[in-house]
């Protein structure tokens, strides 16, 4: 286990994570390099059969040395805007290995992106084809696109985390993509790479990937009727993992459904996985601040808050809590929540939990995915520091911001 119980003391690897919390302060980010590294591995391993390429989705966590960490095994990377395949650059993935994707991509990153001839651009409107081909035609270059297109299917996940329906944002409608991928084909700047999909996050059932891979191999097999060559099968990510009593597939059972439904194909498959590689492998640890008593009821009160974790706040979602150092202090009901301003500044709520005392350690497990990566300044609260373990030795990979950081990018009109 990359984080486990040692003498009643939580560890990260070999380091102690109250040793970490005396020398960097409270709260941060703590990350596993050899937790990044088995769910990676997993992925690469799952797939093997199948010319395949795993881009991991760097919004899930951008850290450069979480994307570092990844390129040295190989990966590619899924990006959602240009700041992330800057990102990917500089952590040493190839441009060869990079998936643009995203509704609206600016005419700016999309240059770049051409510039930098990308493994694919995941264009994802009629319009977004057109100005692709535009730009493309400026700079004398082709592009390599794909179409992600909406398979209309229920991901069964969280109604704030699917994107593979009809009313979603995502994508070209499954009725409109084969004449648009007709006229793409005619267009003198741009290269028709693929086809794209993804269906939604936090997916727990493998069925769901069937059926739109299903609905995708049907769609390959009319393009190619029309003389329109696929060369690859972007599968988007989605997998789920276990934030408290969830079974999540594992990535052996979903690269059984890409075999029985596309294996048949032989095309190259990219894989975008980010939570199921960044989301275990990662922890918030927290200081209590106080603790306290309305009535009948608890709260105990954290160092780290919304702003550093918004995915509760954002989709009630469930973390696992744990106290870094167990006293065996007998279980109590509380709130635990934050000190921001908010109502919804709740981690969680009505948990039964060890009781706490002030100046106690917390972890919230399963952090790793969605928690730095959507932090903020609200209320002027400096972005925390990310620490990365390996072994026995740990390394902090973004420092604590200070007030002065905060303000260097703010400016006083002259007038006052």
């Amino acid at each position: 286990m990359c984080f486990s119980y040692k003498n009643d003391e939580l560890y990260a690897q070999d380091v102690s994570i109250k040793d970490i919390a005396a020398q960097v302060g409270t709260p941060f980010y703590c990350y596993s390099s050899e937790k990044l590294q088995k769910n990676y591995q997993a992925y690469k391993s799952a797939l093997a059969q199948f010319n395949n390429t795993i881009c991991y989705s760097v919004k899930a966590n951008p850290n450069l040395a979480v994307v570092t960490a990844l390129a040295r095994l190989g990966s590619g990377a899924d990006v959602v805007s240009g700041g992330e395949m800057h990102i990917a650059l500089k952590a040493g993935i190839s441009a060869d290995k990079i998936v643009f994707s995203g509704v609206g991509k600016t005419e700016q990153e999309l240059r770049e992106a051409i510039k930098t001839q990308i493994l694919q651009i995941n264009a994802e409107s009629s319009q977004e084809v057109e100005t692709i081909n535009r730009i493309a035609l400026e700079l004398g270059l082709k592009a390599n696109v794909a179409l992600r297109v909406n398979p209309d299917v229920d991901a069964r996940t969280h109604i704030k985390i699917t994107t593979g329906k009809k009313d979603n944002k995502f994508g070209v409608d499954w009725d409109d993509a084969l004449p648009l991928y007709r006229a793409a084909a005619k267009m003198a700047g741009i290269r028709i790479s693929g086809i794209a999909l993804h269906i939604g996050s936090q997916l727990l059932d493998v069925e769901p990937f069937r059926f739109a891979f299903t609905k995708a191999a049907d769609m390959i097999a009319a393009l190619e009727q029309e003389g329109i060559s696929i060369g690859n099968i972007d599968l988007g990510g989605g997998l789920g993992i276990n934030y408290n009593a969830e079974l999540p597939p594992t990535c052996e059972a979903y690269a059984q459904v890409v075999r029985e439904t596309l294996g048949h194909l032989n095309k190259h498959i990219i894989a975008e996985p980010g939570r199921s590689i960044a989301g275990n492998a990662g922890i918030l640890v927290s200081r209590v601040i106080y603790t306290k008593e309305m009535g009948d009821k608890k709260f105990i009160i954290t160092d780290a808050g919304m702003n550093d974790l918004m995915r509760p706040a954002l989709y009630d979602a469930w973390h696992t809590i744990t106290p870094v150092a167990k006293k065996r202090a007998g279980l109590i009901i509380a709130d635990i929540v934050g000190p921001i301003c908010e109502s919804s500044d709740v981690f969680a709520k009505d948990r039964i939990t060890e009781a706490l005392a002030q100046g106690d350690l917390l972890a919230v497990m399963s952090a790793g995915a969605y928690g730095a990566s959507m932090s903020s300044i609200y209320n002027f609260r400096p972005l925390v520091p990310e620490v990365m373990v390996r072994g026995k030795e740990f390394f902090v990979v973004r420092r604590r911001l200070n007030y002065e950081d905060m303000l260097k990018e703010h400016a006083v009109p002259q007038w006052f």
